[in-house]
């Protein structure tokens, strides 16, 4: 006979709350359990299969490049109890992690670039101090769209000055900081990792960039040791969501719930 669980036993082996049960049926994020004449709900050890593996989906938080969009839709299907489909998200799952790797690998190496001097790019340009370019005319400096840059300045990546007719001018210290952000978003480097990183900026945007990521050294690369510990746990995460769903697959194939 099949194991049965009430809301508080499945939420007491699971570490959670009896609410958060009652969410994530609301959510469609497990398979919508039968009920008693009573109107109590019954649990079974697919739903306590189901819960493991959406833990482990949820557990850490990546939202960049459709991670977190996956990750809902691995556990949805599962939800579903559509296997085979949760199976192939879930490969696809482990391939995207590998590439937020590489990107988050890549971006480390421009900032250690950049602290040693070696990145040229990001350096004073030639008549330093004269540049006073309007939002259009910096877009085409950079090589990147109007839209682009006023993302980055609605994310509080860069504050910019006004001439007193209320236009927009970036100076060269301004140009200096973009490139780097545009060298870190190349990398796909997320704005919120970014923001950290120049957050000692904030405060005045007239310091000189290079200085101010001198001193940031453990700050910066801090910050991308983060991403990739995130990434790590993450890609380990997902194996144990792939192995848990060929598992689920061989077990409730014979009899799929209703």
């Amino acid at each position: 006979m099949e194991r049965t669980y009430t809301t508080s036993e499945l939420a007491g082996i699971i570490g959670i709350h009896p609410n958060t049960v009652r969410l994530y049926e609301e959510l469609h994020l497990i398979t919508a359990p039968e009920r008693k004449p009573n109107g109590y709900r019954i649990f079974t050890d697919l739903h306590l299969d189901q819960f493991i593996n959406a833990r482990l989906a949820f557990q850490v938080e990546i939202l960049q490049n459709g991670l977190r969009r996956l990750a809902v839709d691995i556990v949805r299907a599962t939800a579903e109890c559509d296997f085979d489909k949760a199976i192939h998200l879930s490969q696809t799952y482990c391939r995207q992690i590998e590439t937020e790797t590489g990107h988050a690998e890549e971006a480390i190496g421009i900032v250690k670039d950049m602290l040693a001097g070696r990145d040229e790019g990001t350096g004073r340009d030639e008549g330093a101090g004269t540049l006073c370019l309007g939002r259009s005319e910096t877009a085409a400096y950079l090589g990147i769209t109007i839209d682009t840059l006023r993302n980055w300045e609605l994310n509080g990546l860069l504050r910019i000055k006004r001439k007193k007719n209320g236009y927009r001018i970036y100076t060269d210290a301004d140009i200096r900081r973009l490139k780097i952000i545009r060298s870190l978003r190349c990398a796909n480097y997320s704005l919120t990792a970014i923001l950290r990183m120049l957050t000692a900026l904030s405060a005045d945007p007239d310091t000189d960039i290079r200085a101010v990521i001198d001193a940031a050294d453990e700050t910066v690369i801090t910050a991308c040791d983060n991403l990739l510990s995130s990434l790590s746990r993450a890609a380990a995460n997902a194996d144990r969501i792939h192995h848990n769903l060929c598992r689920m697959k061989e077990k409730y194939h014979l009899n799929p719930p209703l």
